[in-house]
């Protein structure tokens, strides 16, 4: 008797692992990059919150994407227009936003460029990270086909590429977003200056999947929130380029599904 009550208490003092979630970031910048940004505020998470945050990434965007769309990530860092897509398709729910400020594209030309104005980029092939990328490919090519202006656009894979493809003279000119560039290589970054900008929407979203309990999904918005009031919290910020989350609701990307973007649209078909 003596010897079940012994191994019955050695039982139940093992402590319970904690719940682990996927957190699925898209793929802007290269997975070493994203890894070496994003592991230590996982980790600060993980630490707030009780629960195991695990990286996760893609090779590319519409790898990504096909990710989102099988549900794979339990929580994930996703572009407002994967946002609004995956929001309808798979059931994924807003937890924050960026603070302060919306996003906005760009399309960057090297330093020493004559290029001034977008018009002069008519027929010129132009790269940007991929098709779905929102404001940094959606958006310019939307902008630039309305005003008339005719561009080939190349693929690259991620905004690091677009910014090294054009630090390099192998375009004259591509698309981004302000906080990729300012996290790109300083001697990439030198040697680039934003031509133009598009119209301001709201930002990137933090979102989990409808199989994530209410709970756990209210726990991480909390912590999400919380870094601003953090000294550690506010440091792992800084490293992001971002001033701080917060809490969002589906509707707030309202001002994207008025754009009435198809890209996505054969990935249900």
């Amino acid at each position: 008797m003596k010897r079940l009550i012994f191994v019955f208490t050695l039982i139940f003092a093992i402590p319970l692992r904690a719940e682990a979630l996927s957190f699925g970031i898209v793929p802007q910048q290269s997975s070493t990059k994203l890894a070496a940004i994003w592991t230590p505020v996982l980790e600060y998470l993980s630490k707030k919150t009780g629960l195991e945050l695990t990286f996760a990434t893609a090779k590319d965007i519409p790898t990504f994407e096909k990710r989102l769309l099988e549900g794979e990530y339990d929580l994930s860092y996703m572009n407002p227009y994967h946002f609004t897509f995956f929001n309808k398709q798979v059931g994924y729910r807003a937890m924050v936003h960026r603070a302060g400020k919306g996003i906005q594209g760009l399309v960057v030309v090297r330093k020493d460029s004559p290029i001034q104005s977008l018009e002069e980029l008519q027929g010129q092939k132009l790269a940007f990270p991929s098709p779905a990328a929102f404001a940094a490919s959606v958006l310019p090519r939307g902008e630039m086909r309305s005003a008339g202006i005719d561009i080939e656009p190349v693929y690259v894979s991620s905004h690091d590429s677009v910014y090294l493809n054009v630090e390099k003279g192998f375009f004259k000119a591509g698309g981004g977003i302000g906080r990729t560039l300012n996290n790109t290589a300083p001697e990439v970054k030198n040697q680039l200056r934003v031509l133009w900008q598009t119209k301001v929407y709201t930002p990137h979203a933090i979102a989990s999947h409808s199989r994530v309990s209410l709970g756990v999904h209210q726990k991480v918005t909390d912590a999400l929130v919380g870094m601003s009031r953090d000294p550690e919290g506010i440091a792992l910020l800084k490293s992001m380029s971002v001033s701080g989350f917060v809490p969002a609701k589906d509707e707030d990307w309202d001002d994207v599904r008025a754009l009435g973007i198809t890209l996505l649209d054969d990935l249900v078909k």
